[in-house]
């Protein structure tokens, strides 16, 4: 295990957990461990340079969780599949916060599931859709605004533009002539991409509890079924729209490349799984999504693809300094694929509305 310094046994103990643990999953973010007992438990190193204040970040887990349960239990269904279980230290404690700094927290593991990092087919999208349309149905009667900010402004659309422009114009890796084309595109859309946070501002828009990494990779299938059965990933709940969670969803699931594709001939916007997609988030979120937000779900691919696109342009003008690049010119790739799939999305809008007006 990647702790040289906090012995695996100590970890293990404040948990009431025994020996052995074995690296599990793909995470980029959390160093992550199966326990292999009876049962069996997921122990996760979490990231601190990046989620700065674990109680913070606990607290909203564990509350998110807790309303989770309460749903599930009252709807008949089962609380230790359908949500994830936090597991308390020998403390009382959400996680364990070793001698050197480190923090540590354990899950159950949720039992005959898999992960899918990619849909296969458009029926895995809806069921992946089912799972965070029922997380949004079940929370929207949580007050978001009891939840922190684990990761200040994440989709502030209109503040990751001014990022854009400040990282032009320092020009940090000087490389800004390598893109101006791209840096121009993206411009075109910026007064249409700041929509969802004007309407978050006014209160046109409701404030909700959103997942924030809506990756189809976040939610676990039965292996009998096949059904998305549970939302995992918690650490960037926060409050914030749905539309993110929506968007986001899309841009990653519905592109016909992934994103870092350099054939921007392979790179479209897929309306089969945007429909096949809307139709499973709206038939579990019935009648709790607003006319606003119904308005919006066609804006809101762009939007969290134009954020996206923009993230990664601003990182290739300061130099590449967030982003995990692997050649030279890698997020200004991803800037153009991201670019290409806008401006289909944009391009389809109208039977994008057509779409959504058929399963509202």
């Amino acid at each position: 295990m990647a702790s040289n310094e906090t012995p695996i046994n100590e970890i293990m103990k404040a948990f009431r957990l025994e020996l052995p643990v074995s690296p599990y999953g793909n995470g980029h973010i959390n160093d992550t461990f199966v326990a292999d007992s009876t049962p069996r438990y997921i122990l996760q190193r979490i990231n601190t340079s990046i989620f700065k204040n674990p109680d913070e970040l606990m607290e909203n887990i564990e509350s998110v969780t807790t309303h989770l349960r309460e749903k599930i239990i009252a709807n008949g269904g089962n609380p230790d599949r359908e949500t994830l279980t936090v597991i308390k230290t020998v403390d009382g404690k959400p996680y364990y916060k070793a001698e050197n700094g480190k923090c540590y927290r354990v899950y159950k593991f949720i039992t005959d599931t898999y992960p899918l990092d990619l849909p296969e087919n458009p029926g895995q999208f809806e069921s992946s859709a089912k799972a965070f349309g029922r997380f949004q149905n079940m929370l929207a009667d949580f007050d978001a605004s009891k939840l922190h900010e684990t990761i200040p402004n994440f989709h502030h659309t209109p503040k990751r533009i001014e990022n854009l422009k400040a990282a032009y114009e320092k020009n940090l890796s000087g490389r800004r002539d390598m893109a101006e084309d791209v840096y121009a595109e993206f411009l075109k859309f910026e007064s249409l991409c700041c929509k969802i946070q004007e309407g978050l501002d006014s209160g046109d828009i409701p404030l909700r509890v959103t997942h924030n990494d809506t990756k189809l990779n976040n939610v676990l299938f039965d292996i009998n079924t096949h059904d998305g059965i549970c939302v995992i990933d918690l650490d960037t709940v926060m409050p914030g729209s749905l539309l993110f969670d929506y968007g986001d969803s899309l841009r990653f699931g519905a592109s016909t490349a992934v994103e870092d594709e350099a054939d921007l001939d392979k790179v479209t916007f897929s309306l089969e799984y945007f429909e096949s997609y809307t139709k499973g988030f709206l038939s579990e979120l019935g009648s709790k999504i607003t006319k606003s937000e119904l308005e919006l779900l066609p804006l809101s691919a762009l939007i969290l693809t134009f954020e996206c696109g923009i993230r990664f342009l601003t990182d290739f003008f300061d130099g590449d300094t967030y982003f995990r690049t692997h050649f030279a010119e890698h997020n200004l790739v991803r800037a153009k694929n991201q670019l290409k799939l806008c401006q289909d999305i944009y391009s389809k809008l109208d039977q994008m509305t057509e779409i959504v007006k058929k399963y509202a």
